[in-house]
């Protein structure tokens, strides 16, 4: 007859092992975001004060109701027509830049590269050419936008141009990573046997990352909506202008008109992106 010996379940912890790492690391972060809140004069209590609630709920209650006549819908449905016009217009512009600068800066399409070591002057020339992609991203597209506002005016034209000059920096960029990171097995093979750049690219490199670009430029594209209203207010066309103009005469039944129109449109276009991405993925 054998004896069993009841084995008792050990004691739980009563406190976490890696309290000590979470505490220090939360005082750490706190400590290196406090001068940050200092520099921005970080003040949310200010909010609350009775007399910053009196000026908010008498601004919001100038927006109900919503200003539906159909003289103005007609007027907003024209401009966000037109928002969604500058975004595409300046994907489309951003694409014809970003695409050729590209294929300049992925070290995959270089011949030269094929040896092992890059020579002197293609290095120099893809160097350059992800300098310029810097410089275009660097600058966001609202600094372009009053740029070309003193140049070519008012209107669509200025919010084009700064979305073409902006995204084709990022564009160019996020292309390049995607291209270096794939296989490039197949586009050395070609390069190796004779093939053109434009060949290796189109049957090695595209094929295979092509999912992964498309999902990118809809995303874009996406966004490009979002800037093109942002970029309304400094004079750059579009809903932003219209909603600017309506702010500033203090009209909270327009301005909250077409801030329903822009919440739709931009579902509209996270919906429109999301299918896009799904069929062409």
């Amino acid at each position: 007859m054998t004896s069993t010996v009841a084995r008792l379940p050990s004691r739980p912890e009563r406190r976490d092992p890696a309290w000590r790492g979470r505490v220090f690391w939360t005082l750490a972060a706190l400590l290196l975001l406090w001068p940050a809140l200092v520099l921005t004069e970080f003040k949310p209590w200010l909010m609350i004060e009775p007399g910053t609630l009196k000026s908010t709920l008498r601004f919001l209650s100038d927006f109900v109701p919503p200003k539906v006549e159909p003289e103005f819908l007609w007027l907003v449905a024209r401009e966000t027509w037109r928002t969604v016009a500058i975004a595409t217009a300046g994907m489309a512009l951003a694409l014809l830049l970003a695409v050729p600068l590209t294929l300049l800066s992925v070290r995959a399409l270089s011949v030269s590269a094929l040896s092992g070591r890059m020579a002197l002057m293609p290095a120099a020339v893809r160097q350059l050419v992800r300098w310029i992609l810097i410089l275009l991203r660097s600058v966001p597209e609202l600094i372009w936008a009053l740029v070309f506002v003193r140049v070519v005016g008012l209107g669509p034209t200025a919010g084009v141009l700064a979305i073409a000059l902006t995204y084709s920096g990022m564009l160019g960029k996020v292309y390049g990573e995607i291209l270096e990171s794939g296989e490039s097995h197949a586009t050395v093979t070609l390069l190796r046997n004779g093939s053109g750049r434009l060949q290796a690219f189109f049957y090695g490199l595209l094929p295979q990352n092509a999912p992964e670009l498309t999902s990118y430029s809809v995303y874009r594209w996406e966004c490009a909506i979002r800037s093109s209203a942002v970029l309304g207010f400094v004079g750059a066309g579009g809903l932003g202008q219209q909603m600017d103009a309506s702010m500033k005469m203090f009209n909270g039944a327009e301005v909250s008109t077409m801030l329903l129109v822009f919440m739709a449109l931009v579902g509209f276009a996270d919906k429109a992106s999301a299918w896009l991405r799904k069929a062409l993925g």
